[in-house]
Parts: C-alpha cells; structure tokens; sequence
C-alpha cells in the first residue's frame, strides 16, 4: 500500500533523540474496554446486502476519501464520501482514506473495513504525523475500537493492496471511483492486468456496447438510497426539528443582523452557529437572501445589508454527526409584517407548495410534484397579467415554458445524508421514477421578480419568495418533517412577533 504522506512543513523543526526517546514515556494506557456501536451500526448490514445481491461474485470497493488541500499545509474540514458513510454509519470526519471492501463469497459478500489505525506513543508517527499523529488530530481509534464501533471487521490500510492482488485474474474489481482517484488508479490498473476470461470475451464480441462497472457500482450506491429505512427518517426528523431551532434564533437577532449592516452574514453566522452546536455543520452553504438577492437563486455571498420593510430569503439546515440534512426554506418579512405586495406573491407560492404537497403520494410520480406545483405558478403568473401567453400555452411541454422565467428550478429532490441526495441514480428511477414509502424529497416551488424585469409590474420588483419543506412519504400520503416552522403569513407574522417580543 503507497501510504499518502503529508504536506512537510518548511517551519517544522528537527526533533532530537533525547526528545525521540523522552515523548514515548508516561502516558496513561488507553481504554480497555471497547465503544458501544454506533446506532446507524444496527442498519448498515442491510445496506450491504442489497449492494451484495447486485453483484453476486464481485469485489467492490468504496473508499471514504481523503483529506482535500485548502491551502499550503492546511486542509478543508474532513467528510468522507456518502456511499461509504452509507454502508458503514461512520459519519463527522470518520474516517481519511479509509476502504470499505465487500468481498465475494459463495452466499454474498463478507465486509472488511480497511484503515489506518493509531500508533504507539513511541512511534514517530503520534507526535510528528500532522494527517494521522495523536498530537495534531486527537486520539484515533485502534482496530478493535472501530470494529466494535460500526460492526464491521477491520484491517491495516497497509494490507489493502495486498489483498485486492489475491484472486485479481478470477473476481471481477468495481470501485467508487470519484471517491479516491488515487486507489482508483490502482484498481484500475490491477483490473487491466487481470482480467477475467468472462471478461475478455465480452470486450472482445463485436459491436458489444460495454457497460461502465464502476459507474454501475455508482449508481446503484446511489439508488440505494432512495427508500430511507427507519433509523434515516428519524435522523431526518431530528435534522429538521434542530434546524427549526436555529430558525427562531435567526429570527430573535434580526434586529442586531439589521443595526450591525451587512446583516445577511450575521444571519448565516447566527445559523452557522446552532449548526455546528446542535449538528455537525451546515448541510451546505446558508442562503441569506434579503431583497432583490433572494432573486438570484444560489445566493450565498450573503454580503447584503437587511432593509426593514424587504424580505429575506432564508435557505439553510443543520447537518447531524450521521451527516442527514435538512434543507429548509423561509421567506420572512424583516419587520415583522408583510406589505400586501409581497403577501400576494407569497400566497402564490404558497398554493403553489401545497398543491405540491397533495400530489406527494405514494404510486405518484416523482415529476408529478412538480408539474402539481407550477400548474398553480403558471396559472397565478397569469391572473397577475405578467405571462405573456396563457397559462395552458406556458404549460405546453414543447413550445411553451414562458412561466420559467420567475421559477426557473425544479420543485423537488430526494433528501437524506446529500442534501441533493441519490445524484447518480438513473432519471427512470428518479425524475421519472415512482414515489414509495420512506422516500423523502423537499417541495420548494418560488417566484423571483427580479429589480431590474421590465415585465413584472413596479410594485413586485425584488421580490423573491420560496417556501421548501422536508416531506416524508408515507403509506397513505406524505409528512412534513419540518411542520414545526410555520408556513402561512398570519403564522408566519405572529411567530415571528412572539419570538421578537420575548
């Protein structure tokens, strides 16, 4: 195994052999006694299995990746690749450069969990490694620890290439590939060197189109994850209430966000805030939109002073340690209130959402949510005058589409440990697949009349509203997740006005 080094430090300083021999001494022994599992470790053998039963005899491999350079010898914060923290329940910064590797036998796959465990006090490594020492990252857990952790058997990473080497010529080797470009590299070079008969044959069959195996491996790592099973809904659930936590304490500073200027990073840092005390991040960047901003739709410069009388734009959820997110969207009056101008466009939005919510059922499909929802975006557009063309003619599929000027988005996506979860599904299984039990997506239909849009008329200009909540689909229907933030203006006012008069 070619052990990734770290970035050597031009600043760091010779350690002498008295120091070598002094810094192994005196140290408390570690715990005897082994964690408790991680509760995600209860649900991972049943994500391994449905990987297991769709590549009978196949060796896969999923890395977690490793750290990413910000800058010079500094990294960005750690967060291993989703497929892996998946089928492991591994989640925070667990764990650099470690390889989950399910490997075949006769009645599926057994799993090993390749790592770097930690090193003895004595050894260089624990006071002078910046990516792995005890001194520079905190204590790492040993095999055993890891093992009882997440349930699964565990190696030395060092034992990696060693180990996919043995029956390379007989096992077909699938990867997820964009997670460790430098251990794909191996992989694939290892492949190219022994591959099977089966295979050969198949390259070698004339006109055959040849299929990807890794990026078969991809997506169905990614399909997995559609249908989320107990223990991921609750996660979702709590991502969601903690996230409304932090929501009130955005609304319970805006006057400070208002008087500091420059007020809309004062609200992603209030949010930041509670993310990282209540989480374990952002799940991403926060939006905080205030007045024409929150018309530009992955506004995150979030450089804008609060305006009394505008609105902000609020897109943001807390990420948890198990790395579920929430994604919620709110539109809030600064002062408290909305004028009638913007009541009327967010009632636009507001019927469009909730027409999105009664199409959100299981046997819909997925698209159906979004062709619900700006039904009611065309036809509002037209009874404000601003559609140049009829609602019917804006809805045509091939030569209409006028509507997509102020809602140019899709309404929905899948949800979970992404906050675009499941990318790498086939859109027959997404945008054009079937709603189930246990899925969850967001509904986040808008409007976004831009300051400058000669068409909408003066008195909308600017305004921007979106409205997205967290929508678990159950067997009769569907449950919004993030309820508990209110969503209609009277809510939304008097909310507001109990959280500021406190």
């Amino acid at each position: 195994m070619s052990e990734k080094q770290p970035v050597v430090s031009n600043r760091q300083t010779p350690f002498s052999e008295a120091f070598k021999a002094f810094i192994g001494t005196d140290w408390a022994p570690y715990p005897a006694e082994l964690p408790e599992p991680l509760p995600a470790a209860a649900y991972t053998p049943a994500r391994r299995a449905a990987v297991s039963k769709l590549f009978p005899g196949e060796r896969l491999i999923v890395p977690a990746g490793g750290l990413k350079v910000r800058s010079n010898d500094t990294d960005f914060r750690y967060r291993p690749h989703s497929a892996f923290a998946h089928l492991t329940g591994l989640g925070t910064d667990r764990e650099p450069d470690a390889v989950l590797v399910l490997e075949p036998t006769d009645d599926g796959h057994d799993a090993t969990l390749y790592f770097k465990p930690r090193a003895p006090r004595d050894a260089e490594e624990f006071y002078a490694n910046a990516r792995y020492g005890e001194m520079w990252v905190g204590q790492r857990p040993s095999l055993d620890e890891l093992s009882a952790l997440c349930g699964i058997r565990c190696a030395a990473i060092e034992e990696l290439d060693d180990d996919l080497a043995k029956n390379a010529a007989d096992t077909a080797l699938r990867i997820l590939a964009d997670a460790d470009p430098e251990l794909t590299a191996r992989v694939v070079a290892l492949r190219a060197e022994h591959q099977t008969g089966q295979q050969q044959a198949a390259e070698a069959a004339d006109d055959q189109e040849q299929a990807d195996p890794d990026a078969e491996l991809a997506t169905a790592l990614s399909e997995l994850r559609l249908t989320k099973d107990e223990f991921e809904v609750e996660q979702l659930r709590q991502a969601c209430a903690r996230s409304a936590e932090a929501f009130a304490a955005v609304v319970a500073d805006l006057p400070e966000a208002v008087r500091r200027g420059r007020g809309e990073r004062w609200v992603e840092g209030i949010f930041g805030l509670h993310a990282r005390h209540l989480g374990n991040a952002v799940g991403y960047d926060t939006i905080a939109a205030s007045g024409d901003h929150a018309c530009t739709l992955h506004w995150i410069r979030n450089d804008g002073d609060l305006n009394p009388g505008e609105l902000i734009l609020i897109d943001a959820g807390i990420e948890l340690d198990t790395l579920y997110t929430a994604d919620i969207t709110r539109t809030l009056p600064l002062n408290g209130t909305f004028t009638e101008a913007q009541r009327e466009v967010y009632l636009a939005v507001l019927e469009a959402q909730q027409a999105g919510f009664r199409a959100a059922v299981p046997g819909a499909k997925f698209s159906d949510v979004h062709a619900a929802a700006v039904e009611v975006i065309a036809r509002r557009l037209a009874g404000l005058g601003i559609l140049p063309v009829s609602a019917e003619e804006s809805l045509d599929l091939e030569t209409g589409g006028q509507h997509r000027r102020w809602m140019v988005h899709g309404t929905s996506h899948h949800l979970g440990i992404d906050v675009h979860d499941c990318a790498q599904a086939l859109r027959e299984n997404y945008r054009e697949g079937t709603l189930r039990e246990g899925m969850i997506i967001t509904i986040e239909p808008g409007l976004y009349f831009k300051a400058d849009d000669l068409l909408v008329p003066e008195r909308f200009r600017g305004i921007g509203v979106r409205i997205e909540d967290d929508v678990l689909i159950t067997a009769d229907g569907n449950e919004n997740l993030s309820a508990m933030l209110p969503r209609t203006p009277d809510d939304v006012e008097t909310w507001m006005r109990n959280i500021l008069e406190s």
